[in-house]
């Protein structure tokens, strides 16, 4: 049997199959619902949903190993390949997200500089399609896979086929596969050309022959985020007993440090407290929402996110939320910080800080509510890790320990691929070097000092 893709703009799919349990809840079918139920996702947003569907069908049901939809139809409106409402495929195996966007918001892996050098030229870079989670900067991955599949070369193949195809539909600049596993990097930059004879297609161009898409390279960033480990060297890599367990893993000075924060929040008569699942309230969550909007509003900007789509989370999958709250000598609400976190039994199961805020400015307490009450509670629950989120050194000096993210890359425009190409390599090679310097300034007295490994 062979593969082929269909290009679709519902999510009817998801009934065709039986799929594997995502890596992530951010990947979870309710989260995604949550997301377009509320309108954060959406033409009105700006993130405008097409899913590659990648199936099976006997080599006799066709002459090509790849389906390029229905192009019969008039293209003069985006999206007219782009079928309105799910075929019924007999097997599906996998799908990946698309989002037509004319903006770079709620991405968190930065191409300002690229769009700033086609205006330079004269060429549009919008629109640019983008496969992340919207504004959720948390590795994982990006395929739905249907059970009993693995990902393969020959599904990323087909994948990127159906990408290009909507690319040339909508007259896309670029792609932009966002904060994707190392697996998935590895298999796309090895499945497809990582460079280009750039000479030849610029002649081809100039000999009115277009390049074709499969002609692109696949160009490969990569980033730094950090990273806690519920591992203590010293008990044979078991997980931590407590929160004091942890700190024992620490330089003198920066256990001090720790501690001397942690007192202040208390001698500044606030009390923390952590809620999971169906014990937070509606009140809670009311509470959760105005502390949310305060880090917006000090910056003069509107949420992302609405209560509603919080509410829904509540709703749907209340079994991965802990809410982390911080309430004044009065018994007040003053701060709230949400995580996510996976099922403590599975392969790696992580804590994830997403959200966070407070009515006014507290000694101590961002540290406090997003990574002590996190650390707590990862080792409370038994679970392997806690990604607090993008950016930050401040996490490192807090034994968050500097992790590779990656993020893949596809530029239509030959003419702008040499120098994008090189922006990339030297951008790896930056954040390579950048690495290793944040894994030196790590707090971990010589005991605990965890191996350096510029692939981790």
């Amino acid at each position: 049997m062979s593969l082929q893709y269909a290009l679709l703009n519902d999510t009817s799919w998801q009934s065709q199959a039986d799929w594997q349990t995502p890596d992530t809840p951010f990947m979870s079918f309710a989260f995604w619902q949550a997301l377009a139920d509320t309108s954060a996702i959406g033409e009105q947003a700006g993130w405008l949903p097409i899913f590659v569907l990648v199936h099976r069908v006997a080599d006799s049901q066709s002459d090509s190993s790849i389906d390029h939809a229905d192009h019969s139809e008039n293209h003069s409106e985006n999206h007219s390949a782009i079928n309105e409402a799910a075929q019924t495929v007999a097997h599906p195996v996998a799908v990946l997200p698309i989002f037509l966007k004319g903006h770079h918001r709620g991405e968190f892996v930065f191409d300002h500089s690229w769009a700033e050098a086609y205006a330079r030229y004269g060429v549009d870079y919008y629109p640019r399609l983008v496969t992340s989670v919207p504004y959720t900067p948390i590795t994982g991955q990006r395929l739905w896979l249907a059970k009993g599949e693995t990902l393969t070369s020959d599904i990323i193949k087909v994948a990127i086929a159906g990408i290009d195809d909507i690319a040339q539909q909508v007259g896309a600049s670029s792609w932009h596969g966002l904060f994707i596993t190392p697996e998935l990097a590895k298999i796309a930059t090895a499945s497809m050309p990582t460079d280009i004879d750039i000479a030849h297609l610029l002649a081809a161009q100039d000999n009115g022959l277009e390049s074709t898409a499969i002609d692109m390279p696949i160009l490969e960033r990569q980033g730094c985020q950090f990273l806690w480990q519920n591992k203590d060297l010293l008990q044979d890599c078991q997980p931590f007993a407590d929160f004091e367990a942890f700190l024992a893993t620490l330089k003198a000075k920066k256990r001090k440090t720790i501690r001397a924060e942690r007192r202040k929040v208390a001698e500044q008569g606030i009390i923390c407290q952590r809620k999971c699942g169906d014990a937070i309230t509606d009140e809670d969550w009311k509470a959760f929402y105005h502390c949310y909007v305060m880090t917006y509003a000090v910056r003069g900007q509107q949420p992302y996110l609405t209560i509603d789509f919080f509410i829904a989370l509540a709703a749907t999958m209340s079994e991965h939320l802990m809410l982390a709250q911080a309430l004044d000598s009065s018994g007040e609400i003053i701060a709230s910080s949400l995580f996510l976190y996976d099922d403590r039994h599975s392969e790696n199961a992580t804590l994830y800080g997403r959200y966070w805020g407070a009515l006014g400015e507290y000694d101590s307490l961002h540290f406090e509510l997003c990574y002590y009450q996190g650390i707590e509670f990862a080792i409370e629950q038994g679970l392997k890790y806690f990604d607090p989120g993008t950016q930050g050194e401040h996490k490192l000096v807090r034994g968050f320990i500097p992790t590779t993210t990656h993020s893949i890359h596809r530029i239509y425009d030959p003419r702008f691929v040499p120098a994008i190409a090189n922006f990339c390599a030297q951008d790896r090679e930056h954040m390579a070097q950048y690495r290793q310097q944040a894994f030196e300034a790590l707090p971990f007295n010589a005991d605990n000092m965890p191996a350096f490994d510029n692939n981790q």
